[in-house]
Parts: structure tokens; C-alpha cells; sequence
């Protein structure tokens, strides 16, 4: 088939998966024909954040619009694409890619996960076990999540793709550039005694060099959704640290703009395990993954054991940013161009389609029927599923949620071992 014949069209909703999914299809071959749905979901991008998702994507903002979940099947029997792309947390793909399944013809349906994907989990796969490719950036993730299917019986096409952020390699940062940008996370650290020991980083930092900037690099501002909530935000937390200390260093700022930009002026980027560390390496630009908490899958920073990237706090207070090992790179995020296969992957699925040969790939088996479908819809639109279904499905699984969880906790209770000194 040719290239040119590709359509293509992305759903998504949150911050990060609107820049994943921008940046991913900004990179599609020049003849395939893209666009960007933004999903109205309760945590949907606003439009300053939609704004800086887009810049240097690729996606001209005439190829963007929105749509509620109600017009989303309307809209898709109307463009009829090849394929359409589900960027969005576990929960929504599943609603969407179930609906999608009942579209004639059925588009190909892709998926994939927009950053570091270390560790792997199966929670990542049953969520897409109805999408027919998924999309990772690093023959490290394409390893751990093959070596994970095969343990849990599942079977996904599995494309590798470059992550799209980390395609400016060969930069090298301005040399007047001054910058310590941090990569806020919402997820890592959970704890909030970990988060209020980072704010107070982040000012030994502006105190330990206070003719240089400490950029505390946000999402969003409050109000604004994220594709995690964050329960302690950075502003918040430095907002009581001033009133304590009576104030916090003037070099010590807040930033929203788009993590290119803050990058552009970044003698090095700190963060715990943000992706944006992939994004600085790719710009040449040196990085601290803090491992002051330790280095786990809870962290999401295993992927840098081994890089030289890790580094404590007194590696950011005296700035000694490094750049990763060679021997590092290849494994992740960094593997040449030629071995992405998304594209050539997703042009055969095509064909498939096109000739009736892609069989339907089924849900992930569990009870409900009807009733679960309706309650799994209602749960990732809130009230934007207006539907009476959604309504009964609600209040009747709200409690009877309450009592399988209470159940889980007593379980697991009765089955802790027992550490009663005799």
C-alpha cells in the first residue's frame, strides 16, 4: 500500500498523552494525513496547556479540535481513518477501543504509553488488550513488556518508535545558558515528607548560587489538570516554606511553559524520573535523576540504574550534572533511527484491514457484561457520561466497590505473617 493513502487520527485528552500523541503523529511519514482529536474528559488539557503540548510537535493547530465522547463516534464514521491512535490513561483506551470495536469499517487501533515505561506492568496491557499495536520507545521496554506478555498470556504487537521528544539529538546547549530546571512530577515522590525535602532542595539550590535560576517546571497551574493528580504540589509546598522562613530566593521561579523552551536556557535538568531527562540528554544537556529516595519501580527510576545519571543532593546543590554512558544509550531512547518499526507496522496492519484479513482482537475477559461497561465509562468521564446506564451503573457499583476493597484489606490482614516475638 502507499503512504499517501494513511489516515490517521489521534484521541487524546491529558497533558502529557496530547504531547505524546502530537509529537508521534508530527513525526508520521510526510504523506499520511493526521489529526488530533482532544477528548473532553474531567482532566482534559486547557487551551494554554494544548498550546504548549503542540509547540514543535509537528501538528499545525488547523488539524486540532475537540469533542465530547458523544460526537467522538460521529466524528470518526465521518473522517473514516486507517487507523486511529488512543493516547490516553488505561482506563479511557479500554472505553474507547471497546467502542471503536463496533465501528464498520474498523479502523486500526494503536496505543502506546508517553514516556519511560519501566517498569513494565500488566495492568499496561490489559487496559490495551483490544488495541492491535502498542507503541514503546526503547529496546528495553519492547524486552520487558514481551518477556511480561508472555507470562500473562497475552499477545500484543509490540513497535518500537524513537521517543518523539528526543529527536533534537546532537544539540548542545548554549554555553551562557544557567539554568537548574526541575521536571515536577505529580506521582514521584508519593510521600509528602519526600516532596517537602525537595522544595527545600530546590532553595539550598538557589541559596547555594543566587545569580543562577532554579526552575521549578510545571504542568500546569492549579485548576489545571494533569494526567496524574498531584496530591502536595511544588507551589503549594514552597508557598509554606516562605511563610516559614519568611520568604524564598528571588532566583527561585516557577515555569508552565513548554519544557523545550525551558530547556533552551538549562545548564542541566534535575528530576526524580521524568522523561523530560530523556528530552535534556537528546539536547546534549546534562541531568541529575535524584536517587536521595533510593531507586525502585515505585520511583520509575530503575530505567537509570547503570546510566551515571543518578546523583544526591549535594551533586544538585554544587550543580555536578553528568551526562549518561555510552553503553547505556542503545538499551534506551536512544537506538538508531533505523530499527523503528511503528510506522511499517502500522502501514501492514493497514493493508490488513483494508483486505478483511485483521481479526477483531476481543476485551479482556471479566463479570459485568453491560453493566461493568457502563460503570468503566462512567468512572473516566464523570459527568460528562450523561447516560442513564451510566448513572445506574454508578450507583450501584459505588458501594459494591467500597466492599470489595474492604474485603481486599481484610484479606490481606488475615494473611500478614506474623511478627509477634515469642
Amino acid at each position: 500500500m502507499t503512504a499517501e493513502a494513511l489516515r490517521v487520527v489521534a484521541v487524546a485528552d491529558t497533558d502529557s498523552y496530547v504531547k505524546w500523541a502530537a509529537s508521534l503523529i508530527g513525526t508520521a511519514p510526510a504523506g499520511w494525513a493526521v489529526s488530533l482529536v482532544v477528548l473532553d474528559t474531567p482532566v482534559s488539557v486547557s487551551d494554554a496547556q494544548l498550546r504548549a503540548a503542540l509547540r514543535g510537535s509537528g501538528v499545525d493547530a488547523a488539524a486540532v479540535r475537540r469533542a465530547t465522547f458523544a460526537d467522538l463516534e460521529k466524528l470518526l464514521r465521518e473522517t473514516a481513518p486507517d487507523a486511529v491512535l488512543l493516547a490516553a490513561r488505561g482506563p479511557l483506551v479500554r472505553v474507547l477501543a471497546r467502542g471503536i470495536a463496533e465501528l464498520e469499517p474498523r479502523p486500526v487501533v494503536v496505543s502506546g504509553l508517553p514516556g519511560i515505561s519501566i517498569p513494565a506492568t500488566r495492568r499496561a496491557l490489559v487496559y490495551r488488550v483490544q488495541c492491535d499495536l502498542f507503541v514503546l520507545h526503547s529496546h528495553h521496554e519492547i524486552r520487558a513488556f514481551a518477556e511480561l506478555a508472555a507470562l500473562g498470556d497475552f499477545d500484543p504487537v509490540l513497535a518500537l518508535a524513537s521517543l518523539p521528544f528526543a529527536h533534537r539529538a546532537g544539540e548542545r546547549p548554549r554555553a551562557d545558558a544557567g539554568d537548574l530546571v526541575f521536571a515536577a512530577q505529580a506521582k514521584v515522590p508519593r510521600e509528602r515528607a519526600d516532596r517537602v525535602q525537595i522544595a527545600e532542595l530546590l532553595v539550598r539550590a538557589a541559596e547555594a548560587d543566587p545569580d543562577r535560576r532554579v526552575v521549578v517546571k510545571l504542568r500546569g497551574w492549579k485548576g489545571e489538570h494533569q494526567t496524574h493528580a498531584e496530591a502536595d504540589p511544588y507551589p503549594e509546598l514552597l508557598d509554606r516554606l516562605a511563610a516559614r522562613e519568611g520568604g524564598i530566593p528571588q532566583n527561585l521561579v516557577m515555569s508552565t511553559a513548554p519544557m523545550s523552551s525551558a530547556l533552551d536556557d538549562a545548564a542541566g535538568l534535575l528530576t526524580v524520573s521524568s522523561t523530560a531527562a530523556i528530552e535534556a540528554v537528546a539536547r546534549g544537556i546534562p541531568v541529575i535523576a535524584l536517587d536521595t529516595f533510593g531507586v525502585s519501580d515505585e520511583l520509575i527510576n530503575t530505567v537509570f540504574a547503570g546510566s551515571g545519571l543518578l546523583g544526591g543532593e549535594d551533586d544538585v546543590i554544587a550543580r555536578a550534572f553528568r551526562h549518561p554512558h555510552d553503553s547505556w544509550l542503545r538499551d534506551n531512547y536512544f537506538h538508531d533511527p533505523s530499527d523503528d518499526d511503528w510506522t511499517e507496522l502500522l502501514a501492514a496492519l493497514v493493508e490488513r484491514r483494508r483486505t478483511g484479513l485483521l481479526p477483531l482482537r476481543g476485551p479482556f475477559q471479566r463479570r459485568g457484561g453491560r453493566i461493568r461497561d457502563a460503570w468503566e465509562r462512567k468512572l473516566v468521564l464523570g459527568p460528562m457520561d450523561r447516560s442513564l446506564a451510566g448513572a445506574v451503573a454508578y450507583v450501584a457499583g459505588v458501594p459494591l466497590r467500597a466492599a470489595v476493597r474492604a474485603g481486599q484489606r481484610v484479606r490481606r490482614w488475615a494473611t500478614r505473617p506474623d511478627t509477634t516475638v515469642a
